[in-house]
């Protein structure tokens, strides 16, 4: 039986091919964690569907995603659900059970999604602001209408970077360290021309040019595409992918701590205090 969902659609518009839709667009598509374990079970159903060999990933609205959604109780959530990883004790005094919690639900099902046995192509749109770079960046393939913006604010609110920390991997390192280290914005343009975008497109064919790029995937044997891929990816982590993942991660974690022990929050109280009280601002991460 399929998953029920709120947060997301899923449907096949095209043979061999099934498209996972962002649908919280009202919200600008934060991400609470019933969205992203919607996710999760809807990658899992295309995985598991023997006709389905390319996933597309795409999203309602302006803005393909403006990150976490800070109101969310995502400890409620994780309570609810089976873990999709071995991380557990989420509810562990100081800094063990944030770690628990981020590298089930955000680290891990990122890389999990990275690691899906077929072929998944991210259609962007509007912005992709920090978590909603850990969306875009699990996808093999990415095609940006041209009013994408890629930013991640991060070290904006006193954290190293997203748990998914995927920038070396996608960017000169340079650019990489700019785009954390100002909070700078890459537009569709600059993203293609660093390697981080496949294609660019007007934004009234994002969709039908994803598709068609989706459609000539999909109609290749399965069986090499999965292996093409994942050829892809050990070259990746032969090349210490996985290892410095884990390091930014563990930085990432003491950013939390740091900001706890000072403050009693878990990011720079500054960056909170500029959007406290502002009600069309209520996520962590605002285009």
């Amino acid at each position: 039986m399929s998953p029920t969902f709120r947060h997301i659609r899923y449907d096949l518009p095209a043979p061999g091919v099934a498209r996972i839709t962002l649908a919280r667009g009202e919200a600008r598509n934060a991400q609470n964690a019933r969205l992203l374990y919607e996710l999760n079970d809807a990658f899992d159903v295309a995985a598991r569907d023997d006709a389905v060999r390319c996933i597309v990933l795409c999203a309602d609205g302006p803005h393909f995603s403006a990150g976490h959604d800070l109101r969310d109780s995502f400890v409620a959530e994780l309570d609810r659900r089976e873990p999709v990883g071995t991380w557990c004790g989420y509810h562990a005094a100081g800094a063990e059970g944030v770690m628990s919690q981020e590298n089930e639900l955000f680290l891990g099902l990122s890389e999990r999604w990275r690691n899906l046995p077929k072929p998944t192509v991210a259609a962007v749109q509007g912005k992709a602001i920090s978590g909603g770079l850990m969306l875009v960046w699990p996808c093999d393939l990415i095609v940006a209408a041209e009013d994408a913006q890629f930013v991640d604010i991060t070290v904006e609110m006193g954290i190293p970077g997203t748990e998914f920390f995927h920038h070396p991997w996608e960017l000169p390192a340079r650019i990489a360290k700019e785009m954390l280290f100002a909070s700078r914005s890459l537009d569709a343009q600059e993203a293609h021309r660093y390697g981080m975008v496949n294609h660019v497109v007007p934004a009234a064919d994002l969709m039908r040019r994803t598709l068609q790029l989706a459609g000539r995937i999909a109609a290749r044997p399965s069986l090499a595409l999965r292996l093409a891929k994942e050829s892809v990816n050990a070259a990746e982590d032969a090349g210490g992918r996985t290892s410095a993942m884990a390091t930014a991660f563990a930085h990432h974690q003491l950013g939390h701590s740091h900001y706890r022990q000072l403050h009693g929050t878990m990011i720079d109280p500054d960056f909170l205090a500029r959007f406290a009280g502002a009600a069309t601002r209520p996520r962590e991460e605002t285009p």
